[in-house]
């Protein structure tokens, strides 16, 4: 079956592309892989991206736009996890790492022991979301409930075990959730459990791998599991994002809660580190410029939150240190 995601990055190239055309001459080109042709911009090269699989789907369809523009740029976009992009990237090995959190000092000690230089650019804003099976009648989850389920010595096998929810299920707990080198699975136990990386070990490890989550969660009554709301939005419909209550009251995953702050604390920034060795490139200048020209339009297109004007503003402003460096 194609996803739905197929789709809305096929949806967001056809933007991408229209937007391409209009500013072009009137000639169009019949190319199935909308290579402008006729217009050869002279870019060549290849531009590697790796990391974060919850930002990967942002950089694929921006990559689709670019190499539409420019044909003979060839853009690879990997899933290894926030921690592994940033190992590759560390090393040289890829001119970008996708990331959803911020990089850590251990990462940017190897970072400059291999003589790469970065800073984070700010690309998306992300509703982090626990979901749920439609069956669940539960519709609120606090901090510390979701501690109850996700802490390293919980006891909880079932939702019955879970103090104080707003509705009475008895149903068999069944996590699912992303590997150690998830930059969700470090922002979720850091903001959940108080420490990163901390977590239950009894849970249905599903790596990089979202859909699996997603299947697991639609096909299990007690299941629960988080992902990056652009997942969610993907799949709205066949799975429930509970609401969660950070201490203020309850509060549900959108663009605006999410954007203002209110949906906490799991409301968070997504990533795109460049190395500073990208800006002596022409190709990969031109990348990054197109990124950050594009992301907001792409981003509302695959149910990502965009970037307000101030966030854009400042993303803007540190690509620009980035490239006086």
């Amino acid at each position: 079956m194609i996803s739905r995601k197929f789709f809305a990055i096929t949806a967001a190239t056809a933007l991408l592309a229209i937007g391409v055309a209009a500013c072009g001459d009137d000639d169009e080109s019949d190319s199935t892989s909308g290579s402008s042709g006729d217009t050869p911009t002279g870019l060549e090269g290849t531009i590697r991206i790796d990391g974060s699989s919850t930002v990967a789907p942002l950089s694929e369809a921006v990559a689709e736009g670019f190499q539409q523009e420019n044909p003979d740029v060839r853009v690879t976009v990997g899933t290894s996890g926030t921690s592994g992009g940033f190992e590759k990237f560390c090393a040289g090995e890829t001119d970008f790492s996708d990331a959803s959190r911020a990089i850590e000092p251990e990462e940017e000690a190897l970072c400059k022991k291999g003589g790469v230089e970065t800073e984070a650019v700010q690309v998306a804003v992300d509703a982090l979301t626990v979901v749920g099976n439609p069956e669940n009648p539960v519709t609120c989850l606090t901090v510390d409930q979701l501690a109850e389920i996700w802490g390293p010595d919980t006891t909880a096998t079932s939702w019955a075990d879970v103090p104080d929810l707003d509705a009475e299920y008895d149903e068999e707990l069944a996590r699912y959730g992303p590997g150690t080198d998830s930059g969700t699975f470090d922002y979720f136990t850091d903001a959940v459990n108080g420490e990163e990386g901390v977590q239950t070990k009894d849970y249905n490890n599903v790596g990089e791998d979202d859909n699996a989550t997603v299947t697991g969660v639609t096909g299990d009554p007690g299941g629960i599991g988080y992902f990056g709301y652009s997942f969610f939005v993907e799949n709205e419909g066949t799975i429930k994002a509970f609401e969660i209550d950070g201490g203020d009251g309850c509060v549900a995953p959108s663009v605006e809660t999410a954007q203002d702050g209110s949906y906490a604390p799991l409301a968070r920034p997504l990533y795109l580190y460049p190395s500073t060795d990208v800006f002596e490139d022409e190709v990969q200048t031109a990348f990054i410029d197109y990124y950050l020209a594009n992301v907001n339009s792409v981003a509302e297109s695959l149910g990502f939150i965009p970037l307000t004007d101030a966030q854009l503003t400042e993303s803007e402003d540190t690509l620009a240190s980035l490239e006086g460096k």
